[in-house]
Order: structure tokens, then sequence, then C-alpha cells
């Protein structure tokens, strides 16, 4: 008999009824029967589609790759996009003696890379090489520039003749399996220093563009940032003075909605313009700039991206373009790269539920970002800075990459799910695949400033309360084994190691090794079930923790 008691574990595993009274430490609550062998339904796992990182040009280096090939064998992620293909550190284009000069070398060294490793390119047109732009301001540490092409048809040529060698180097079949969206958040200043109306037109030039290489090739957009609960963006430019978030007592939660993608839509019926998915970033919080230039963050709660996708959704369904696909070609707790709760673990927890709650509303719900080689801006002053990534600079595996490592491991087939618990079944060799998560949304504040700080996002993580889930399996093979795996405090997480250490900036190679392994460990545990094939689990989870279940053959 296996043993009644692990940390944070009681699993019982019964060889016949009887022995439930003989067995009295243990008190059986909240048990949900599920019949393993039911049809169940379709699960689409949304979370593996996509990813992204910071910009073309980073990935060149050899740590960005080493961690991307860990994160598509760990996680699954299929495709990955990031900004700045066509700047200027992609000597893609330049103008010489009044002539135009394209140069490929840097964009295949990447996209060869990427396919080796097993991953597909989302491609994101953006942002405009100097020798083609209307002005001279730029984003980001690197210098991205944002302004228009100052000619479309330099613009659809470029695109054209990419395209082209794309097809030629890789196969007509291949590029087919690709996307290809049109620039980054172009609501926004920071980065389109242009008019909504001549973002319509940059999307109607770059898509046939694309469309005269292939009509089969996927083009979408308006790859537009967040969702706001005021008409901020319904003229040509942002209204700063029309943000309702300084006002937070009259923000409604549940009444947010996508910016330009209606209009968008309208404008590519009114064109006749082809729009094979719709694109947009529904972070789950909203920067506001006061009068003075300072950035204020709205937080909401973690059901607010499940109710975006439901309003984007409508929008879409009710379009001329209701088969398109939706991708959320950009997604996180926070837009903020210096916001240090994505270090932690209510992170980890925050992107199970979120991802459970909302698919199948969408084609993909993309991470921004696989790795903290990201230097928009600059590189972080801490090893644990608050970087997007899922691994850090060091290579150090975050809770959230443990978050999608076990979304990955879940089946293909929904058996059952409750808040807390999903129970699938994966076709392929019929094994039995379940995640615990425990996200406590009244420990985590709503509608105040986002967490800045290392010691914000600690407290947050210390708060909370744990809660109980039990489930009983039945239609198992007599004996079958399961493997039950921990992300907690004390496993599948560096962070404590590292403050034990004394905070090392940076850590020494010795160090570096031990934290790589501290985040790699995780506590485990086997178990069987019972000759009559029933399992019974029941689980406290602490908060913030996860928990998968998955059969294993021997």
């Amino acid at each position: 008999m296996f043993p009644l008691s692990t940390p944070l574990l009681s699993i019982l595993c019964w060889m016949e009824a009887k022995h439930l009274l003989e067995l009295e430490e243990v008190t059986l609550v909240d048990q949900t029967i599920v019949n393993t062998k039911l049809s169940g339904k379709p699960l689409y796992p949304m979370w593996r589609k996509c990813v992204g990182a910071g910009r073309a040009n980073e990935g060149l280096r050899a740590n960005w790759l080493e961690q991307l090939e860990l994160a598509v064998k760990s996680c699954g992620f299929e495709y990955i996009r990031f900004h700045g293909l066509l700047h200027d550190d992609m000597c893609l284009f330049r103008i010489i003696d009044g002539v135009p000069v394209y140069n490929w070398q840097y964009v295949d060294e990447l996209f060869d890379r990427l396919l080796e490793i097993g991953i597909r390119p989302f491609v994101e047109f953006g942002f405009c090489p100097i020798d083609m732009a209307s002005g001279i301001e730029t984003q980001f540490w690197w210098k991205g520039n944002i302004t228009p092409p100052r000619n479309l048809e330099e613009w659809a040529n470029l695109i054209e003749k990419l395209v082209e060698h794309w097809r030629d180097r890789y196969g007509i079949e291949e590029i087919r399996k690709w996307y290809y969206e049109v620039w980054n958040e172009p609501n926004l200043s920071a980065f389109w220093t242009g008019t909504r109306s001549q973002y319509f037109e940059l999307y109607k030039t770059t898509v046939m563009a694309v469309k005269k290489v292939d009509s089969k090739l996927r083009v979408g957009g308006p790859a537009t940032s967040n969702f706001v609960p005021d008409d901020r963006f319904e003229g040509e430019r942002e209204d700063v003075s029309r943000h309702l978030t300084f006002r937070m007592e009259n923000v409604d939660e549940t009444n947010w909605r996508p910016v330009w993608v209606a209009e968008f839509l309208a404008y590519c019926e009114q064109e006749v313009l082809p729009v094979d998915f719709v694109s947009t970033h529904p972070y789950p919080t909203d920067f506001a700039l006061d009068g003075y230039g300072k950035t204020e963050g709205f937080s909401r709660t973690v059901h607010s991206t499940r109710n975006d996708l439901f309003v984007l959704r409508q929008i879409v369904s009710e379009s001329a373009y209701p088969q398109a696909e939706i991708h959320l070609s950009e997604w996180s707790s926070s837009p903020s790269p210096r916001d240090h709760s994505h270090d932690h673990l209510p992170a980890a927890a925050f992107v199970v539920k979120a991802n459970l709650d909302a698919t199948p509303l969408a084609d993909s719900l993309s991470y921004w970002v696989f790795s903290d080689v990201f230097e928009e801006g600059g590189a972080g002053a801490s090893i644990f800075h608050g970087g997007f990534g899922l691994i850090n600079f060091q290579g150090i595996a975050k809770p959230t990459f443990h978050a999608y490592r076990l979304l990955n491991q879940l089946g293909d087939v929904e058996l059952m799910r409750k808040e807390k618990v999903i129970i699938t079944r994966k076709s392929e060799d019929g094994s039995i695949r379940a995640l615990f998560y425990h996200y406590d949304d009244q420990a985590v504040p709503s509608a105040v400033p986002l967490a800045a700080t290392q010691e914000k996002a600690l407290n947050i993580q210390r708060k909370g309360t744990a809660t109980h889930v039990g489930i009983h399996l039945t239609a198992l093979e007599p004996f079958a084994s399961f493997e039950l795996e921990h992300i907690n405090e004390t496993s599948g997480y560096a962070v404590p190691a590292w403050i034990e250490m004394g905070n090392p900036e940076p850590p020494n190679r010795q160090q570096t090794v031990e934290l790589r392994e501290k985040a790699e460990f995780t506590e485990k545990y086997v178990v069987r079930a019972s000759e009559q094939g029933e399992l019974i689990i029941q689980i406290n989870l602490a908060p913030w923790e996860l928990v998968s279940l998955k059969q294993i053959y021997k």
C-alpha cells in the first residue's frame, strides 16, 4: 500500500471499497468521479500555438537559440513572433547610390535556425528600414523606426521580394503554414507615428504584396494593443484626455473593448481586402499616461482575458470575416518588462487559469516572451528583474516555464473540468493527464497599480488560503501508474535559493549551475490505481501551487 500522506498531498489507492472504513486518518471531501473511458470532447491547446520573443536580431545569439530549443521541446510551442524583422540591425534593406539593395543573409540565418529547432515564424512586418522611413522617431533601446514608410510602393516591393525569397528558399507549402502580421500596436504613438487611416493603407499595401506571391498565404492585423474601457482610440490618434483609468471608481471591469478591430474589419470589407486572421493583444491591464507623462498601471482580474475574448469573438463573428482565425499575438499577466510578479509563482498559476478559462475562444494566446534575452529597455539590472521571459538571461527557468510545460502535457480530449482541475486523455496512447492549479484571486488586489518591485510581488505570493481538490478516477487499467509533480515554493522555483545566496548580481558559474538545477528540480511521486482500476486523489493545494498528474508506462 502506498503512503497515505506526502507534503500537501493525500493519495488513496483502494484495493476494495471496504478499505475506506479502515483508513480513518483520511477524510474524503469534494470527490468528483470521472470515468476515464468517456468519449469526452476535443481540447484545443491554444497555449502552445505561439510564443513571443523580443526582436529578430536577438535570435542570432547562442543563449537565445539554446533557450528556444528548450522551450520548444518542453512546452511544445509551434510558432514564434518577434519585433524588428525589418530593422536595420538585420541588414535587410538599404538604398545605395539611389538603388534599392536587398540582403537576406541575417534573416536566412535566423529562419533556418528556427525551422531546425522545430518552430515556425509568426511573421511581424516591422519596423521601418531607415532608408525607407518618413521620419526619425524610434522606440526601444535598439531604436526601431516607428514612422510610416515614405513611399508605399517601396514598402510593397520590399515585402514582395522578401516573401518571394522565402518561397524560393523554403518552398511554397512551407511558407503557406506561416502567418504574416502587419506591424505592431499601431494604435500607440510609441509604435506608430501615423494615423489609423495610414495604418489601414499600410495593411492594404502589405496584404496585396503578400497575396501577389501566393493567394493562400495567411495575412492579418491590426495587431493593436490592449483592450480599453473608454473611447480614447475612436479618432485617428489616441486622445489621452479620454483615459478613464485615471478615475478608477468609474471603470467598469466588464466593459472593455478591443482597439480598432471593428473599424479594421469594416475597412477591409469596404476595400474588399482579405483578412485571414484578426490579431490583438489582450493584456489584463491598462497603462495610462497622465498629463505629466507618468505611467500608471491598472490591474484587472484574472477573468479579464476570458471576458475580452468573448467580446472579440462576437465582433469577428458579426463581421464580414466570421471564419477569420483569432490570434492574440501578445499576452502576459502585465505588459511591463519590469514587473517583478513575472518571476514568481502567482504568474504561473495565472497562466494556467487564464489559458484554461479562455480556450477555445481563440486560435492562439501567445505569451510574451519565452526568454529574458530581451532588450527593449536594455539589459535588466538584476537576474530576476521582472522580465517577461519564461527563462531568465542565465537560463534559469521560472515558474511560468513550468506552467507551459505542464499545460503541454495535457491530452487532446477533455474528460472533466471544474475550477482548479482539468482531467484529459491523450488520444495517441490513451494515457490520462490532469492538472490542478490554485490561483487565489481573493489574495490579488485589483483596480490598483501593478506590482513593480520584488517585495510587492513577494507580498502577494505570501497571501492566500490553501484549497482542497478531490477526484476519483474509474475505468483505469488495474494497477495503472501515475506520476504527480508539484510546482510550489520548494519545487521548480529558484528565487528563494538566489535570495539565500545573498542575491548575487550576477551569480558566479557554480551558483548559476545550482540555480538552474534548483529551477529544474520538481517534487515527483508515483501512485498506482487499485486492482479494480480506480484511483482516488485528495490534494491540498497551497496558494499558487500547480500539480500535474500523468499516466506513465514502464
